[in-house]
């Protein structure tokens, strides 16, 4: 038996489908039982990097995310991929307190905190083809930081 589970799903770049997001790895990673604070660390993960494709990547325009999810053990890679604007400079946009849309009171810290909150970050876009977030955490009490 494989010890490997994959998921995709896509939906419309909508604010509320965030939320849904959120309720999808939570479930998709419950096999794992794992502790109340990397449910909650993969459920902000997942919530910044959905809502940074909705608003950034499309700018208010129709569009669709998908959401990839892999099981590999107890490894979990998560990508969000939109298919928007892409980002410009991604180091930029990376740095803490960053952001393009000041006057929507975004705090600029959603690629901060997919970075505190995951074992390894990665962003690749290319402007007018859309970004990908890659996010891969080990998941279990046995790799927790006291262990």
């Amino acid at each position: 038996m494989s010890n490997t589970n994959e998921m995709f799903m896509e939906f419309d770049a909508k604010g509320e489908n965030e939320s849904f997001a959120r309720i999808v790895i939570a479930a998709f990673i419950s096999k794992l039982n794992p502790t109340l604070e990397e449910m909650g660390d993969m459920k902000v993960a997942v919530s910044e990097a959905v809502t940074n494709a909705i608003i950034h990547g499309y700018d208010g325009e129709k569009g669709k995310v998908r959401m990839e999810a892999q099981l590999e053990g107890r490894q979990l890679t998560v990508r969000i991929i939109d298919f928007g604007k892409g980002i410009k400079d991604i180091k930029q946009a990376m740095e803490p307190l960053f952001t393009t849309k000041p006057e929507e009171e975004r705090s600029g810290m959603g690629f901060s905190f997919m970075e505190a909150f995951t074992d390894q970050l990665q962003v690749i876009s290319e402007e007018g083809k859309g970004t990908t977030v890659t996010m891969v955490k080990m998941m279990g009490e046995e790799h927790g930081p006291n262990n």
